[in-house]
This record gives structure tokens, sequence and C-alpha cells, in this order.
């Protein structure tokens, strides 16, 4: 009845057969576990958002000097908090991708409510956008771009798909839908393995995104609990001081 794995040696830790109650489920990286699928099964989700406009995305300026902007670091959940001043056009807050500067925003997934937009620092974009619904703890959409249009491309993409993860040159879109709550897919894993894949490549050769790992990084934007700058659908928030930002 145990439980228990083959490994190569134990130092490199290279699993080579996997047991569950004393039946080989998978050897040399290959799952023999059977796909369970139950008929007539409607995957659990709440998602109730209308698809979104560049509008939506617009940042008007209001005689700021400098703007809180997230400082998100690779590998790491806490952000720092940045004091910068804005790069303003025709009236408006915009990213400075120069100085890797990007919008960020949050959009409540379960009713109709004003997108939140803010600034952060560190993903590299050059252009497009990138979209999410697995953001912890509420798993609204977060999304990060270069421009209003592609931030509303990203996040529809994910709407349509009531879920999930996405990317955007502007032109050319990766979508990988997460139906089930908007965090995981009935879908075979070594093939939504394989989606995953594609649209990080993506994100990274063709967007320009710098972290190793952009969409993981991203799901943390909104955890407020963590210091010590994160964005959710009310506002900034102060993770040191526990307040939202004014």
């Amino acid at each position: 009845a145990a439980d228990f794995i083959l490994v190569k040696d134990l130092r490199h830790f290279k699993i080579l057969e996997t047991y569950v109650n004393g039946e080989l489920v998978s050897k040399d990286g290959a799952s023999f576990i059977k796909k369970v699928v139950e008929e007539n099964a409607a995957a659990m989700n709440r998602f109730d958002c209308r698809n979104m406009t560049a509008i939506d995305f617009e940042k008007p300026y209001q005689q700021e000097v400098m703007i809180p902007v997230i400082e998100a670091l690779d590998g790491q959940l806490i952000t720092n908090r940045l004091e910068i001043a804005p790069l303003v056009k025709e009236g408006k807050m915009v990213p400075d991708t120069t100085n890797d500067i990007l919008k960020i925003a949050v959009i409540n997934r379960y009713f109709s409510a004003p997108v939140v937009v803010a600034f952060i620092r560190n993903f590299g974009l050059q252009k497009g956008a990138i979209a999410s619904t697995v953001a912890h703890d509420s798993h609204n959409i977060v999304v990060v771009g270069c421009d209003d249009e592609s931030m509303a491309r990203a996040a529809n993409l994910v709407i349509e798909a009531s879920g999930g993860v996405s990317a955007t040159d502007g032109i050319l879109d990766h979508v990988l839908g997460l139906p089930v709550s908007g965090l995981m897919s009935a879908s075979d894993g070594y093939e939504v393995a394989k989606q995953y894949t594609a649209i990080d490549r993506f994100t990274k050769d063709e967007l320009g995104a710098t972290l190793a790992s952009p969409f993981m990084t991203l799901s943390f934007m909104a955890l407020l609990v963590i210091p010590h700058l994160k964005l959710s659908d009310k506002g900034l928030f102060d993770g040191d001081t526990f307040s939202f930002v004014s």
C-alpha cells in the first residue's frame, strides 16, 4: 500500500518511477494516470465582467510631482515602493518603457467596478501586455502592459476565456484558458504545460519580459498582505502601514 518514488541517486534526485498505493503511476517523466472525464460536469466559476476598452486604462494627470510605483523583485513575493516622476503625454500619465515603468491594472471579475490603474517597474516589457486571473487572493484580473490598447486586449482574452493567462504584442495573441474558477484547466496536463511554456516564451522573447517567471510574479502583485506596495481592485495598498495609498 506504499506511496514512494525511485530516484537515480540522492544527490541529483532525478525521479525514475513513482508509485501510488503500490501501483506504478509514472516512469521516466511519463504519467500513466488516466484522465477522468465526467459527462455533463460544468466548471465551477464566478465570472461577471464586461469587455474592456483602452479608455478603461487611462490614468489622468492631476499635477502629481511624484507617484508611488511598485517595484517587482525577481523571485520574490515582496515588492519595493518607489517614488518616481510620472511621464505625461496629452494630460495623461503613461508608461515609460525606456525606464521600465509600465502600467499595472486590477479589474474586478465578480461585478462591474472601475478599473484601478497604477505603475510598476522591473517587468521589462517593451511592447504589448500580459494578464492573468491567477492573482492571489481574490483572483481578479491583473494586467501589466506598455499601452492601454494592449492592456485592454490582454484583459479581454482572459475575460472571453472566463479566466486564464494571456499575452499580446498588439497583433499576435496567446491565451491559456483556465475555466475552473479562473485558476485551473480540465484539459490534459501535458497539453496545458505545452501551452504555458509557449506563452511564457512569447512573453520573454517577443515582449521583452526580463523576469524568470513573469506570470508567477504577476500573480502576487495583488496580494495585499505582503509588503511593501501592492494593487487591488480598491487601489494601491501599503503593506507597512496596512492602509490604502491616498
